[in-house]
């Protein structure tokens, strides 16, 4: 079976709703994922946007999201799992937010399985800093994508 993710408020490749945006409520939407490879001990998810006019632009990042864990709720907030600092300079998930006037930007959700339980990183840890420590642990990934312009 393969490590697969998806969202039932978004089509993967089509547009996100305004709900999951800052335009909007600004809450995570739902995911779901299936087929992680033997091994996972936890997992990692992070979103960004590579059409960032100053280049990617990271989102979200859940980590030490449990093994047992194979959906996050609309508006998940980090009850269970700890969230790094984000673009925007916050702790939690915010949504798309592009400049107007911009062809849609491609917002990557990308759900990594790891092979240790937990990422030992500091509470103030930046999304690419989570990444970059849970690399070497990474044993599998599944991506969903979601369009949005304004």
């Amino acid at each position: 079976m393969a490590f697969t993710m998806n969202s039932a408020a978004f089509t993967d490749g089509h547009e996100i709703p305004s709900k999951y945006t800052r335009d909007g409520e600004n809450l995570s939407p739902p995911l779901e994922w299936s087929g992680e490879p033997t091994g996972t001990q936890s997992f990692l998810l992070v979103v960004d946007d590579p059409d960032a006019p100053s280049g990617l632009f990271q989102h979200w990042a859940a980590y030490n999201i449990g093994a047992d864990q194979h959906r996050l709720p609309e508006g998940a907030s980090a009850e269970s799992f700890g969230q790094g600092v984000n673009d925007f300079g916050n702790r939690q998930y915010d949504g798309p937010e592009p400049p107007k006037g911009d062809k849609a930007h491609h917002y990557h959700f990308r759900l990594a399985a790891l092979s240790t339980p937990k990422i030992d990183v500091p509470p103030q840890a930046k999304v690419a800093d989570i990444w970059e420590a849970a690399r070497p642990h990474m044993i599998g990934e599944a991506e969903c994508v979601g369009t949005y312009a304004r």
